[in-house]
């Protein structure tokens, strides 16, 4: 955005601004109150529209919980999901009930990849959805997906991710930046994740930043790994074992590929291709969330045919709208975990919180 637009946003941003810091302190003093679900509920949430490596982390969060023995329930509101105002139940831990359209990507993938770990239910009212699956399921503690802002529901702890690459923008709130909230909203959260630390040379920098504005969060520094390649025909697939993902990786690396994504930061995709030594004739990043149609597809491979690719490689989280679709070329879905500098002090919230 240049700086022409940002003086004619400003005045918006501040209006933004305002409600946004009007309804939060009816909330500090008790005036709209906040639900208490009779369980554990853990947010993880962003201060910035855009990609922030989030959904690996709620993904991190809801298996630690179950790994403690928790029953997990991930509670979402689907964005862009085909009918944003009805409750979907993506998943009740064991089996999947919707499908991408109807469950939204992000909610689809989470399912896939926490099936016998976690419940998913996209609902645009969190708190009802949560009171549901309480009394339905049993759930002892519900992981609140992109829920900072989301001040109706209590929680036991605010996890809030930091995209390393591009943290804040200019600063200034929508529609001028891309902030939701101001920065000093940062008081409020308990552990701050840094994101694709790892694509970023301004690591502490950020770090001393963010202690500034809260002194006593927990500051962690996170990467994502690619663990495995799956082709789009078998996708999702069971997680491989090390040695056979290690050897489709290698194998993969040997040849050229166009690497495509519709996702808020498709930069950090791309740069985690490149750095993990993948050969990529070209890149074509399209709208967040974008639902892909045959034409994008074709479009997509003959740009790879031009550019002398042979391979096309994309994420998990674009593969759940590409399964209908029909390929001309290898199309390989790129897994990946989220890693930590160090994450025990993210369990050790995690299970002190547990004790309560």
């Amino acid at each position: 955005m240049n700086k022409q637009a940002e003086k004619l946003l400003a005045p918006f941003g501040w209006l933004f601004g305002g409600i946004a810091g009007g309804r939060r302190r009816l909330y500090r003093h008790g005036f709209f109150k906040s639900v208490d679900l009779g369980a554990l509920v853990i947010s993880v949430g962003n201060l910035t529209v855009g990609g922030t490596g989030k959904t690996p982390l709620v993904r991190f969060v809801a298996e630690v919980l179950a790994e403690r023995g928790h029953k997990v329930c991930i509670l979402t509101r689907g964005y862009k999901r085909a009918s944003p105002t009805k409750r979907v139940l993506v998943s009740d831990g064991q089996q999947i009930l919707a499908d991408a359209e109807s469950a939204g990507d992000e909610p689809f993938e989470l399912s896939n990849k926490l099936l016998g770990m976690a419940a998913v239910i996209a609902d645009k009212n969190r708190a009802a959805a949560g009171i549901w699956a309480f009394r339905t399921w049993g759930i002892t503690a519900f992981v609140l997906d992109d829920g900072f802002q989301h001040l109706r529901l209590k929680r036991d702890l605010d996890i809030v991710c930091i995209d390393s690459t591009n943290p804040f923008g200019n600063e200034k709130l929508l529609p001028a930046g891309i902030l939701r909230e101001s920065l000093t909203s940062l008081r409020r959260a308990d552990c701050v994740v840094l994101t694709r630390a790892d694509l970023s040379d301004k690591v502490q920098s950020l770090k001393l930043k963010v202690q500034s504005l809260n002194a006593t969060c927990q500051i962690l520094l996170s990467k994502t790994r690619i663990v495995g390649l799956t082709n789009i025909r078998g996708f999702p697939a069971k997680s491989p074992d090390l040695s056979s993902a290690e050897y489709e990786i290698r194998n993969t690396k040997s040849k050229i590929g166009l690497a495509f994504c519709a996702l808020g930061n498709p930069h950090g995709f791309f740069e985690s291709l490149r750095q993990s030594d993948f050969l990529l004739a070209s890149v074509k990043a399209f709208p967040d969330h974008h639902v892909y149609q045959q034409i994008d597809l074709d479009f997509i491979e003959n740009q790879a045919r031009l550019n002398g690719a042979e391979i096309l490689l994309t994420t998990a989280k674009d593969a759940v709208k590409l399964k209908n679709l029909k390929f001309s070329l290898p199309c390989f879905v790129v897994e990946i975990e989220i890693i930590f500098d160090d994450d025990w002090p993210l369990r050790e919230m995690l299970q002190k919180i547990d004790r309560r």
